[in-house]
């Protein structure tokens, strides 16, 4: 079995889990207190904290260990805001951002706050200079991801810390996905992180707040973590994750051009193996381990389900694989093509030959997909006597069904005529119109319908 999918959980690095098995002895008493088995367990945590402000660039009072990356991201984004609450209520966001930061916006919404969502760009990259346009008298924080979680496009982070520092705005950073690769460069102000991403301990997060930054931890105080993260310290857990730090930031120069050698052999390879792909994010400003692509007329869930039945364990954006039925929002906010979408994610030490297997396995595992959902080939087939418009009534049915039908019918119209497909899947919205990109045809616009939306091709070619 070859798991790639370590944009979302990284496997237990070896030197985290001596170190964790190492601490459970000693690092099990209160560091609070002042007897031995204190004062040793005080010990080891004021190291770990030591080792991992060097490894993100920072002083040790600044850093905070939480319970979680997410539970960082909702103390920064809060403790932030209420601190500046005298400046104002305006937060700004990009629209790619991880789930956790798009969840605190809401939650500032809802108490009364305002938010801009910064646009990206179809690689997924947000403009320096969108968020200085954003910026305002009354703006309390901006935030950014070091890198996004879906499909790895770097962020002009230091750019836009230095528009935001020029402001006197502070910038919050989630650094999940990249500090095991490096420090993040710029004059931020705050940053997250999630130690299950590097190869450390679930249940260890990071939140990093400069001095100088107005800052009011939120919830009831606390004497723990400078107030700012609640609870008895998981002291074996954070030493595992301070020195899994350290141990893959060692590695990391190495281990990132072996891997992005092979990300990028996937996306060469990939769209040659299988028709009809679209590889996203950007093909140079990456992550080393993520490569991201999206296969016309394939439900993503039973893709991923095949291809872990021969051995591959990926994720997906796809909104096929999700409960809500909903296109990934960062796909959406790319302007690409969310159905089958596969992240292939390698963790250090992927072998070249699990990469050639999954390259192997790759085109049959799709055609297999696509042959059960009765999906078209690739050539537009020429009706007898086409006529000038036509409508396809896909209500009722899922992502890819109504853009197979589509591609099915696009021959029965000349050039110059209009398919209109009606359909109430929120995935149709995004699929049509790349669709449309992909094989050269005109999307004329959304259309509202007695029940859905009615979507307008018209065939060029």
């Amino acid at each position: 079995m070859s798991y790639f999918d370590a944009a979302s959980a990284a496997p237990l690095h070896p030197v985290a889990r001596q170190a964790l098995q190492a601490s459970l002895d000693e690092g099990w008493a209160d560091p609070a207190r002042l007897y031995r088995e204190g004062r040793r367990a005080r010990l080891l945590l004021d190291a770990a904290r030591e080792a991992t402000a060097d490894a993100v660039g920072c002083r040790p009072d600044e850093l905070t260990f939480t319970t979680s990356g997410t539970r960082a991201v909702h103390s920064g984004i809060a403790g932030a805001l209420a601190g500046r609450r005298r400046v104002g209520g305006h937060l700004i966001v990009s629209a790619v951002e991880h789930s956790s930061v798009l969840h605190s916006a809401e939650r500032h919404e809802v108490s009364g706050g305002t938010t801009t969502r910064i646009p990206v760009d179809r690689t997924g990259r947000v403009s320096p200079s969108s968020y200085a346009e954003a910026l305002r008298a009354d703006t309390a924080l901006a935030c950014l991801q070091s890198a996004n979680h879906e499909v790895g496009t770097e962020q002009p982070v230091a750019e836009v810390a230095q528009v935001c520092r020029g402001a006197g705005v502070p910038l919050l950073v989630d650094a999940a996905q990249s500090l095991g690769w490096g420090r993040v460069e710029g004059d931020w102000s705050l940053l997250t992180a999630s130690a299950h991403k590097w190869g450390g301990p679930s249940g260890v997060g990071l939140l990093v707040v400069r001095k100088g930054v107005r800052f009011a931890p939120q919830g009831p105080s606390d004497e723990r973590e400078s107030g700012r993260s609640p609870g008895f310290e998981n002291i074996p857990a954070v030493v595992a994750a301070a020195a899994s730090l350290r141990a893959v930031r060692a590695e990391a120069e190495q281990e990132a051009v072996r891997l992005r050698e092979l990300t990028e052999r996937i996306r060469v390879r990939v769209p040659g193996l299988v028709p009809d792909v679209e590889v996203v994010g950007d093909p140079v400003g990456r992550l080393p381990g993520i490569v991201t692509f999206s296969c016309l007329y394939v439900d993503g869930e039973t893709l991923l389900h095949e291809l872990d039945r021969v051995g591959f364990s990926v994720s997906s954006g796809s909104s096929c694989t999700s409960s809500t039925l909903t296109p990934s929002h960062v796909l959406r906010a790319m302007g690409v093509l969310s159905e089958g979408n596969v992240r292939v994610s390698l963790p250090p030490g992927t072998p070249e030959e699990d990469v050639e297997r999954f390259l192997a396995a790759l085109p049959g595992t799709v055609a297999a997909v696509r042959e059960k959902l009765g999906a078209p080939t690739s050539a537009v087939r020429e009706a007898a006597v086409p006529v000038d418009s036509l409508v396809v009534d896909a209500l009722g049915r899922r992502c890819p069904i109504p853009v197979i039908e589509l591609a099915k019918v696009i021959g029965d119209v000349p050039v110059g005529g209009t398919v209109r497909v009606l359909a109430d899947d929120e995935a149709a919205r995004l699929d049509i119109p790349a669709w449309c990109e992909m094989r050269g045809q005109e999307y004329v616009g959304e259309e509202p319908a007695d029940h859905g939306s009615a979507y307008v091709v018209r065939r060029l070619s």
